[in-house]
């Protein structure tokens, strides 16, 4: 592995970064052999890691309007900000600025508004909660896996069913 990865803000004991690393491995179908003697050593060594996680900041954030003028999706009118075709992960906020959802795609703009048109959306009962959507531009995506993992369980996101360990 020769890409290094930094974040800030979190610490994690090495039993919880295996349980971490194995989520990531099982998502993006790595060989598990790779660096299971890594974890392996720093588990039986019984040290601590530390990896730093800061929630990066929005690069577009829009609002749902009321009573939109324009060509809208359930009263989004600014879906043409969000990049086709860039990676990245997206939350989902209702009016009182709570985490409803958070999700990461390869292609943001079609998968976001997939989650609105789309009748196996985990959000579906509740797309008319939702007023923001912020977009992150990640481009890697095992920072995006470990984005959203860490967004979901920081900030409690209400309706994400998988990856959650706060409940």
């Amino acid at each position: 592995m020769n890409n290094v990865i930094f974040f800030s803000n979190i610490s994690i004991r090495s039993i919880e970064l295996a349980f971490i690393v194995f989520i990531l491995l099982r998502q993006i179908e790595w060989s598990y052999l790779a660096i299971y003697d890594t974890i392996y050593s720093y588990i039986e060594r019984g040290r601590e890691l530390m990896i730093n996680i800061t929630i990066p900041k929005a690069d577009v954030s829009i609002t749902k309007q009321i009573n939109p003028q324009l060509s809208n999706i359930y009263g989004f009118t600014d879906f043409h900000l969000i990049p086709r075709d860039y990676g990245g992960i997206f939350m989902f906020y209702n009016d009182q600025d709570e985490l409803l959802f958070v999700g990461k795609a390869r292609k943001l703009r079609p998968r976001i508004k997939k989650h609105f048109e789309d009748t196996v959306s985990d959000i579906k009962q509740h797309r008319d909660e939702v007023t923001r959507i912020d977009v992150c531009l990640i481009e890697s995506p095992v920072h995006r896996e470990i984005y959203e993992t860490y967004i979901i369980n920081e900030l409690k996101s209400k309706y994400n069913v998988d990856k959650v360990m706060f409940r």
